[in-house]
């Protein structure tokens, strides 16, 4: 079992990335032709995410296992509450153990169809991403990683709480977070603040994604859970007509947030892909990971 902290474990910055479930045969060959690109740079994991509600479970741990079957990559199964019974989750997770996959990324997950909907706990489930974290660690020698939220959890009532849910994800047994997207340093920086001032010193990973078309911008909202900065605006949205132009200025603009993250000394920087790997092959290459 390779562990990935112990793959964070390193004096040079590395870099992980992040593919959801293929939904058709042609996404499958677009997925693993991104995962073949990728393999020779050696990131530290890559993750495929359970996909909205646990909705693309089966193709999740389909991949994940092929991953950790086919590749030499160090694989990252998610695993999500949402509309599964304990029994149920203890049997993905011994899913995933029989496929040789040992670390989880555990998160309680959206409410099917609504994201921002009211949260339903399954009647034989579980209600918070740390009691998931406690099911996945009492299953065995897994690795586990949880999500935080720079711009605070959607639900949180202000950021000091929204810290104080983190920190009990990480007593409940939780190696690692990894945060999700977000386009300012300092509010990623401000949340490793608040997290080392409750004595938690975990790897905390910067989630980015570059900004390579307008569609891409706009989805930075809807996974950030944010709206798009003015100044990335104002820089970007000039260029809709340029794809060319707006690919580069996007690039740009995100290996200038990565130079100055890795500056602040992160263990690692996780890309969201959203299944591809130029672009992030570009990032990687002019930083020199």
């Amino acid at each position: 079992m390779t562990a990935v902290v112990d793959r964070l474990n390193t004096e040079k910055t590395s870099f992980s990335v992040e593919f959801f479930p293929p939904r058709g045969n042609d996404e499958e060959r677009i997925l693993w032709r991104a995962v073949r690109e990728l393999e020779p740079l050696d990131p530290a994991f890559v993750s495929v995410t359970y996909g909205a509600g646990g909705s693309s479970r089966d193709r999740t741990i389909r991949t994940t296992g092929r991953i950790a079957q086919e590749t030499t990559l160090t694989p990252m199964a998610h695993l999500t509450a949402v509309d599964h019974s304990v029994a149920e989750l203890r049997n993905v997770i011994g899913w995933y153990a029989a496929s040789g996959v040992h670390n989880v990324l555990a998160v309680r997950g959206d409410p099917p169809g609504d994201p921002n909907g009211e949260w339903l706990r399954h009647p034989e489930g579980l209600t918070y991403a740390e009691e998931l974290v406690r099911l996945v660690r009492e299953l065995g020698d897994f690795c586990v990683g949880v999500a935080a939220f720079p711009h605070g959890h959607p639900r949180s009532a202000d950021l000091d709480i929204d810290v104080d849910y983190l920190v009990r994800k990480i007593h409940a047994g939780a190696g690692f977070a990894i945060a999700q997207l977000f386009l300012e340093p300092e509010y990623f920086l401000r949340l490793r603040d608040r997290m080392a001032a409750r004595g938690c010193g975990v790897p905390l990973l910067p989630g980015v994604m570059p900004i390579i078309t307008p569609r891409v911008l706009g989805k930075f909202s809807e996974l950030a859970g944010v709206p798009v900065p003015s100044e990335v605006s104002e820089q970007l949205l000039p260029l809709t007509d340029d794809p060319a132009g707006f690919r580069s200025a996007g690039v740009d603009l995100v290996t200038r947030l990565c130079e100055r993250l890795i500056a602040e000394g992160v263990p690692a920087l996780h890309f969201y892909t959203l299944n591809r790997s130029k672009a992030t092959r570009q990032v990687v290459a002019d930083l020199g990971l």
